[in-house]
């Protein structure tokens, strides 16, 4: 599985419920990655999007501690173990962790791929996702040039999971 987020040099990836920035390059990058793939995501990301639906051209599975929560075009999910067993019909390389900061780390141990989108600035943040340069199962492989948008300086950062991840038992690639 993959993780695809855009951090600030603390890590950080929201405020209030919301982006730290919107960069158009980072939103494209986005959308070509994960066009015709399976996005998960908590309740409160899915909120936050434009309407509060579920991306176009993706599965969206929505997880939420809610029994009662319907989400239109979306497949909702109430435990990381649910989701798991979801996504079992997918192929791992396809699936796509979208956030927020719970949902990065339940799922962090399951993922072999990180798409980072590295934002040189420190923002007042209150949701983090994981550092995964203090991490030692992780290891960057690629790291793009950097690039500006107005004042901001960021690139884009491949990391994979050196040792450590979980399979997904039963998924159809086998779990890799």
């Amino acid at each position: 599985m993959n993780l695809i987020a855009a951090v600030d040099r603390n890590w950080a990836i929201g405020r209030g419920g919301k982006l730290l920035v919107s960069i158009p390059e980072d939103q494209k990058l986005f959308r070509e990655e994960t066009m015709g793939k399976v996005v998960v995501m908590g309740r409160k990301t899915l909120e936050s999007l434009p309407g509060g639906q579920p991306l176009y051209g993706r599965t969206t599975i929505v997880l939420t501690r809610n029994p009662e929560y319907h989400a239109k075009g979306a497949v909702v999910c109430h435990s990381t173990e649910e989701a798991l067993e979801e996504l079992k019909n997918y192929p791992s390389e396809d699936v796509f962790i979208a956030g927020g900061e719970e949902i990065y780390r339940e799922f962090l141990p399951y993922c072999d791929i990180a798409h980072i989108t590295s934002i040189d600035y420190a923002y007042e943040a209150d949701t983090f996702f994981p550092n995964l340069d203090q991490d030692q199962d992780w290891k960057m492989l690629l790291a793009g040039e950097e690039q500006t948008y107005f004042d901001l300086c960021y690139e884009f950062r491949l990391y994979r999971r050196i040792r450590g991840s979980v399979p997904v038992k039963n998924s159809p690639d086998g779990g890799k």
